[in-house]
C-alpha cells in the first residue's frame, strides 16, 4: 500500500475516503434514530382533548381532513404538471399520466425510505428508462425542485405584505423574512455561477453538486430561448404551493385552530423551506418545531402546533401510499434498467 509520512505518523490516502464512505452510509441510520427520538418527544408533548390529534375524531373534523388529503393529492398532480413544463422547456415532451406515476412512486420512496433524495433518484431513473437522456432527466428534476426556491419565499413575503399586522409578531416575522432573504440570496448565487459560460456548461457530466450546477446551466440556457416556458413552470409552482398552504389551512381548522389565511400564506412556505433540511426522515420534528416558532405568537399552543405538523405528515403518508403500485410495477418492468 502506498504510504506517505506526515510528521511522526503514517497517512494512508485511502483511509479518509473510506471514512467518508462510512459516514455517508451510516447517515441514513442516524436520521432514522433521530426521527424515532423526535417522534417520541413530539407525541409526549401532545396533551388535551381539544388541542391534539384527538380533535379530529369529530365527524366534521374527519370530513375536513379528508378534504385536506384531496387537496394534497391535487397538489401532487400540479407537481407533475410543473415537471412536465420543465421537460417541455428542455424539448422533452412527456405524458402527464406517466409523470404522475413516476412522481407518486418517488413520493412513496421518499416517505417510506430513510433518504432525502431517494424519491428524486427514482424519478430520474424511471424517466431515463423511458428513453430520456440521463443528464436531461437529472436536469428536469433539479429544475423542478429549484422552482420552489423562487415560489416559496415570494409567497411568504406576499402573505406578510397582505397582512402587515403579522410584522408585530417579532420572532415569527423576523424569522420568516430572514429565511426568505437567505433562500433568494442562495438562489441568486447559484444562478450567477451556473450562468457563467466557463463554469456551468462544463459541469453537466460531473457528479454531486458540480452536476447540479451543470443541470441549472442547461435549464437557464433553455429558458433564455423560451421565456414563456419559465413563466409556465413558475405558474405551476405557485399553484402547487398554494395547495400545500390550503391543505395546512384546512388541517388547522380540523384541529380547531383559527389561524387566518394570510398567516398561513406567510408562514407555511417558510416551514416548507426549513423541513427540507436533511436532518430527519421527511422533516419529522423540524417541521413541527418550525410550526411552534411561527404559529406560537398567533396564540397556537405548542401541543396544537405539533399536532398540525404531525397531521400534515400523516396526510402526506396516506396520499403517498398511492405510489406503492407505481413503485412496485415500475420495479418489475424496469429490472434490467435498474
Amino acid at each position: 500500500m502506498r504510504r506517505s509520512r506526515t510528521g511522526t505518523g503514517l497517512r494512508y490516502p485511502g483511509r479518509e475516503e473510506a471514512r467518508l464512505r462510512l459516514l455517508k452510509a451510516s447517515w441514513p441510520v442516524v436520521r432514522v434514530v433521530l426521527s424515532v427520538v423526535m417522534l417520541a418527544v413530539l407525541v409526549s408533548r401532545l396533551h388535551g382533548r381539544s388541542s391534539g390529534l384527538l380533535a379530529i375524531r369529530r365527524s366534521g373534523s374527519i370530513a375536513l381532513v379528508a378534504a385536506a388529503c384531496a387537496v394534497t393529492l391535487v397538489g401532487i398532480v400540479l407537481s407533475a404538471v410543473r415537471w412536465q413544463r420543465v421537460l417541455s422547456a428542455l424539448e422533452l415532451p412527456s405524458h402527464i399520466g406517466i409523470l404522475l406515476r413516476h412522481y407518486l412512486a418517488g413520493l412513496f420512496v421518499g416517505n417510506f425510505l430513510p433518504s432525502t433524495i431517494g424519491g428524486d433518484v427514482l424519478r430520474v431513473s424511471r424517466l431515463a428508462a423511458d428513453d430520456v437522456d440521463t443528464s436531461a432527466s437529472f436536469a428536469s428534476v433539479v429544475l423542478e425542485r429549484m422552482s420552489g426556491w423562487i415560489v416559496l419565499p415570494v409567497m411568504s413575503l406576499v402573505g406578510l405584505a397582505l397582512n402587515p399586522s403579522l410584522f408585530r409578531l417579532v420572532p415569527a416575522s423576523k424569522g420568516a423574512v430572514a429565511m426568505c432573504a437567505a433562500t433568494l440570496v442562495l438562489l441568486a448565487v447559484v444562478l450567477v455561477l451556473a450562468a457563467h459560460p466557463n463554469l456551468g456548461g462544463r459541469l453537466a457530466s460531473r457528479e454531486g453538486w458540480l452536476r447540479f450546477m451543470g443541470a441549472v446551466h442547461l435549464g437557464l440556457d433553455r429558458f433564455r430561448r423560451q421565456p414563456w416556458a419559465a413563466v409556465e413552470v413558475i405558474t405551476a409552482g405557485f399553484a402547487y404551493q398554494l395547495t400545500i398552504v390550503l391543505a395546512a389551512f384546512i388541517g388547522g381548522h380540523a384541529l380547531g385552530l383559527h389561524v387566518g389565511w394570510t398567516a398561513m400564506l406567510a408562514f407555511v412556505p417558510v416551514v416548507a423551506i426549513v423541513q427540507v433540511l436533511p436532518i430527519t426522515v421527511s422533516g419529522l420534528g423540524v417541521r413541527e418545531g418550525a410550526l411552534v416558532l411561527f404559529l406560537g405568537p398567533l396564540g397556537v399552543s405548542t401541543s396544537s402546533a405539533i399536532a398540525l405538523g404531525l397531521l400534515l405528515y400523516l396526510m402526506n403518508l396516506v396520499v403517498s401510499l398511492l405510489g406503492a403500485p407505481a413503485f412496485a410495477w415500475g420495479g418489475r418492468s424496469r429490472r434490467a434498467v435498474a
